[in-house]
């Protein structure tokens, strides 16, 4: 019978790769990790927490202009970003230390380098072999920039953290959830802020009368939205970047952020000297167990190009170490469904939505009602800001159950987490009425929304903003 150095060999100390090593460690498996970088992957270091603290720190100065409406009096503080930067990284650096001992805890070998693959059971880090019963692949995603001349001159969302100096002109490039987030936290922070997106609308994917809301309300606080538009070079000069638009725009800005999508990180694993697929989009192969072509090689998260989310590369990995290990004691053993799963863009304001968009509801349930609210949160009654909030229930008609709901407003995220809870567990619309509301809150108007959208109203509202404005108060 064949031996091994170890039960489990985790390539890649993210999200999925630590959460599947420590709890195969847990449970008695002899494990390792390889990771190149800090660990905690994309998340911890560049992704999710920081950019989640910075959009915090975006929220300050419209704070400061608002408590005058409460009665607070005198100058809002100043903002300082290495101050900001400093206190970032003494956090990550915290994280990252947390995620070690956890590994260490379990009993988890941390081998830092870059590892690749040498066979179906053998992996190479910095020239030594170690051979695996199972091998699980972690290894995330990462940032792209089309071939555009001058890219060179450049960020991503990896380096964006720790500009020096601050970019008092940014030039975001892109229409998805982490251009739209960064073009708000940068524009909260006191940048001037333009963002360029080659389509007629943010957020593709998203309900069509979110994109549209949330495009109005980032105008209104300041973003300055180009749809249709697409940089063709870009020139470092004495005075900034000069950003040339296929239209012949010319933009003059500070320092340009590319966040126009990321790919799998798979280039420099030696995937097919193990025999392991990938897709025409180098993403890894995974079937319903997360096995890779070759049964003993599995892949969870970013690299397998599925949902991009945290959450769902921890939910991933449990699934594999329960069936490689087995359950933990008195548990059942795990599944991972992809239905209903809720997320948020921490824009501002924020987005929150689980469920079908209003298209795709149609198509896959035929008839649905619409309900939905666009309102000015109480808050906002003295604040003096303009800011709006949508909520939006769609029901499938055949069997009341709310199969969509959607969120453009203050912590949308927070609110939307607990009415995933009761839509994954197949609540209706006459579940919603009967459940009786906080008030005041926003979040009592989900349990409160009677009145279905009129069918003569639905065409009306996804119609796109102008360029740049907001569009009218309903």
């Amino acid at each position: 019978m064949q031996t091994f150095d170890f039960d489990l060999f985790v390539i890649g100390g993210g999200s999925g790769g630590v959460r599947a090593a420590r709890m195969a460690g847990q449970r008695g498996a002899k494990v390792a990790v390889a990771e190149v970088a800090d660990m905690g992957g994309t998340c911890v270091n560049v992704g999710c927490i920081p950019k989640k603290l910075y959009s915090y720190a975006a929220h300050y100065a419209e704070s400061f202009e608002e408590s005058h409406g409460f009665g607070w009096e005198g100058p809002a503080p100043t903002f300082n970003w290495a101050t900001l930067k400093a206190n970032r990284a003494k956090e990550i650096t915290r994280l990252n230390g947390i995620y070690v001992n956890l590994l260490k805890g379990a009993g988890v070998a941390i081998i830092t380098g870059w590892a690749t693959l040498v066979d179906a059971h053998t992996v190479q880090v910095d020239g030594k072999n170690y051979t695996a019963k199972y091998i699980l692949i972690a290894t995330g995603g990462k940032a792209t920039v089309p071939a555009v001349t001058g890219s060179e001159h450049a960020v991503t969302s990896d380096g964006v953290f720790d500009l020096n100096p601050f970019p008092k002109r940014l030039l975001v490039v892109g229409g998805g959830y982490i251009a739209c987030e960064f073009a708000s936290i940068f524009n909260g922070l006191g940048a001037t802020v333009t963002q360029i997106h080659r389509g007629e609308k943010l957020l593709a994917g998203f309900d069509d009368e979110v994109r549209g809301f949330i495009a109005a309300e980032m105008a209104k606080s300041g973003v300055q939205l180009k749809f249709k538009t697409e940089a063709a070079s870009i020139n470092k000069t004495p005075d900034g970047l000069h950003v040339e638009t296929l239209g012949g725009e010319t933009l003059i800005v500070d320092t340009v952020l590319y966040a126009t999508g990321r790919k799998p990180n798979t280039h420099r694993l030696n995937l097919s000297a193990a025999g392991v697929d990938v897709t025409t989009k180098d993403a890894i192969k995974v079937n319903d167990s997360y096995q890779t072509s070759v049964p003993n090689i599995y892949a969870v998260g970013d690299v397998t190009d599925r949902v991009q989310l945290t959450p769902v590369a921890l939910g991933e990995a449990m699934v594999v170490v329960d069936q490689l290990f087995g359950p933990a004691a008195g548990k059942p053993l795990r599944s991972m469904s992809y239905d209903y799963i809720p997320t948020a863009v921490f824009t501002h304001p924020n987005i929150g939505t689980v469920g079908f968009s209003e298209e795709a509801a149609r198509k896959e349930f035929g008839k649905v009602t619409v309900y939905r609210s666009d309102f000015k949160a109480l808050k906002h009654t003295v604040s003096g800001s303009q800011e709006r909030t949508l909520m939006k229930l769609i029901v499938d008609d055949a069997t009341d159950r709310v199969v969509g709901l959607h969120m453009v407003g203050a912590d949308a995220g927070e609110v939307v987490q607990g009415f995933a809870v009761a839509m994954k567990a197949g609540a209706t619309k006459a579940v919603f009425d009967s459940t009786i509301g906080i008030h005041p809150t926003a979040a009592e108007e989900f349990v409160t929304m009677r009145d279905a959208v009129p069918p003569r109203l639905l065409a009306s509202r996804s119609a796109l903003p102008p360029e740049g404005a907001a569009a009218p108060a309903v």
